[in-house]
């Protein structure tokens, strides 16, 4: 039987309430377990400061398991994880609202891998912000995404907009990790360009949540003379284009004019009504961080200049060049929101 666009419509919307249904019912039962395993964690935490021995926790163990069959979580493992979660974290003004945001199994994650508390706050605020699986979660903080957003080096707080400026802060990394290309040391652009492509899934779950790809070598025009774009690609969170150039060498100050030049075209010929500003992004074999500061003072177009690796190592000098605890905490609160 035919059925009417109308009838088409409708039907979608309520499949819809039926997703969103489900999602808060997973939102719930989340809530409720991360409850439950707060208070365990709680109640073996103080019974441990009271003089209690380690032996109660597997008693109890055993006891839970015997007497809920039905309800996994209950090894002794986990309740000296809970016992650890709830010690390490009650403490922390700025972690314990965010404890009942995400998954007891990402909780573990964070963890068991990261100690800085403001690094566990970031990668707890973007797994809920990002929609991170387990999975990615896990790649990220191997890939040390933490660093590489606190040191990007961008100019949106002087030229975005307000409603966008946190977020958009946080789109753009200081470095990339394009180990997942298996490339030589030597390459081209066209060949670092080509590999990308190639690897378009790793390619964008490097660079974030939310970016889409629109085209390689993307064509603009100005009168009658073409250029072209290495990457274009959208943010949809931000509803921004974004612009991306790729350099095999170091970062020069002339990068910059002529990413303007191509972001002023996306804006004027491309871009829709109801869509933010372009935004350009500069992929560098490596750059000098002093120069880049200097060129993005007098840039008016939003541009971030970042750096790419084929290795999984971080540079050593990441740990002396983050920002202070206050500025660290400032940025986080301001993309909690």
């Amino acid at each position: 039987m035919d059925i009417s666009y109308s009838q088409v419509q409708f039907i979608a919307e309520i499949k819809q309430k039926v997703r969103q249904a489900q999602y808060e019912a997973l939102k719930a039962v989340n809530t409720e377990l991360i409850n439950l395993y707060w208070e365990l964690g709680k109640a073996i935490a103080e019974k441990q400061a009271m003089g209690w021995g380690k032996a109660i926790v597997p008693t109890l163990s055993k006891e839970l398991q015997k007497e809920f069959p039905e309800m996994t979580g209950f090894s002794e493992g986990n309740l000296w994880l809970m016992a650890q979660f709830y010690t390490e974290y009650q403490a922390d003004i700025n972690l314990v609202p965010m404890v009942r945001e995400i998954s007891w199994s990402k909780h573990i994650v964070i963890l068991k891998r990261c100690k800085d508390p403001q690094e566990r706050l970031f990668y707890t605020i973007a797994t809920k912000k990002m929609g991170w699986t387990k999975d990615v979660l896990i790649h990220q903080v191997e890939n040390k995404t933490y660093q590489k957003y606190l040191l990007n080096q961008t100019n949106f707080n002087e030229v975005l907009p307000d409603k966008i400026k946190n977020q958009a802060y946080l789109a753009v990394k200081d470095q990339y990790n394009f180990g997942f290309l298996e490339m030589s040391e030597q390459h081209s652009e066209y060949e670092l360009e080509q590999a990308l492509i190639r690897n378009i899934r790793d390619f964008l779950l490097e660079l974030g949540a939310d970016f889409s790809f629109i085209g390689n070598q993307y064509k603009i025009h100005v009168d009658d003379k073409e250029y072209r774009i290495d990457l274009l690609l959208f943010h949809r969170k931000l509803q921004s284009l974004i612009a991306i150039e790729l350099k095999i060498g170091e970062f020069e100050p002339e990068y910059k004019g002529k990413m303007e030049f191509y972001l002023s075209v996306l804006n004027d010929t491309v871009k829709l009504p109801h869509e933010n500003p372009a935004i350009g992004i500069i992929i560098c074999k490596s750059k000098n961080r002093t120069v880049v500061e200097y060129s993005l003072k007098t840039a008016t177009l939003p541009i971030g200049i970042a750096t790419y690796t084929t290795t999984e190592q971080l540079p050593e000098t990441y740990k002396d060049l983050l920002p202070m605890t206050e500025e660290i905490m400032q940025k986080l609160m301001e993309w909690k929101g």
